[in-house]
């Protein structure tokens, strides 16, 4: 009879899931094929943030890319943001700009103009809101257009471009997105806690802390809790499993990844009550 596997216990802040879940990303085989032949998107988000982060260390140490760049500044990596005050944005003056990389080399072009050619061997990579019991994930906005995912979802949907979607397990939500976008929209607000916002479902590959951990070498993974106080504010607890070696270099990883700094972004606009 095989022994049963090894199992660690982790409890991880919004922040160091967002570390992880950037570090799954960063090694799944569409981005790996993808740095070195073709083209990633990364839209503007504060995982997002972090996923650029690892890519751009990976291609500093490969010397595809300049050391200096593999830093950025994630306070400015964000475009919708849900703060203490509600649903805001940064500011377009203070907001960073999407990151194109093709053949492994930042580009310097809008993302508009990288989504046109885009073809099903690339990768566009945008975070999510909000996660449901059944997987599907959703993105707030509080563009009236549509903002980012309004203006490329169509062109990734239909040519068939790898959607990669990063979102952290504690933005999962006890109802049915698809349900919850049919009752929201900006125009159907009496008032809002923040700006007013619409829901759009969107499909894709999303991973989240549990992926992250079966892409970086578990067998398996399962949150057992959430929650916390005392700075562990939506934090998640999660049991993995797989062969002692496998255990003892994924804690090596989390034990690297505690410590993160909490995410903070810079001036945002939240509207009024």
């Amino acid at each position: 009879m095989a022994n049963e596997a090894e199992k660690i216990l982790m409890s991880l802040t919004p922040s160091e899931s967002k570390r992880l879940i950037a570090k799954g990303v960063r090694n799944l085989d569409e981005v790996q094929r993808a740095l070195k032949h073709g083209t990633i998107i990364i839209g503007l988000g504060t995982t997002n943030a972090y996923v650029v982060e690892e890519i751009l260390n990976e291609l500093s140490a490969a010397g595809t890319e300049d050391k200096a760049m593999k830093q950025i500044d994630k306070q400015r990596y964000a475009s919708g943001v849900i703060t203490d005050k509600g649903t805001c944005v940064v500011t377009k003056e203070e907001r960073g700009k999407e990151m194109v990389i093709k053949n492994g080399k930042i580009m310097d072009t809008t993302m508009g103009k990288a989504i046109e050619a885009l073809s099903a061997e690339d990768v566009f990579i945008k975070g999510a809101n909000a996660l449901d019991a059944t997987g599907n994930a959703g993105i707030l906005m509080a563009n009236p257009a549509g903002g980012t995912i309004g203006s490329a979802l169509g062109t990734v949907m239909a040519r068939g471009v790898n959607f990669i979607i990063p979102v952290g397990i504690e933005k999962t939500i006890p109802y049915r997105v698809t349900e919850a976008a049919k009752r929201v929209g900006k125009e159907r607000f009496f008032k809002s806690m923040g700006m007013p916002v619409g829901l759009m479902p969107v499909h894709g590959k999303v991973i989240t802390e549990i992926e992250a951990l079966k892409i970086l070498g578990a067998a398996d993974a399962f949150p057992i809790g959430a929650g916390g106080v005392d700075g562990g504010e939506g934090s998640v607890v999660i049991c993995a499993e797989g062969t002692a070696e496998k255990m003892e270099e994924l804690m090596r990883v989390i034990s690297q990844i505690k410590g993160e700094a909490r995410v903070k972004v810079v001036s945002v606009e939240c509207g009024k009550l």
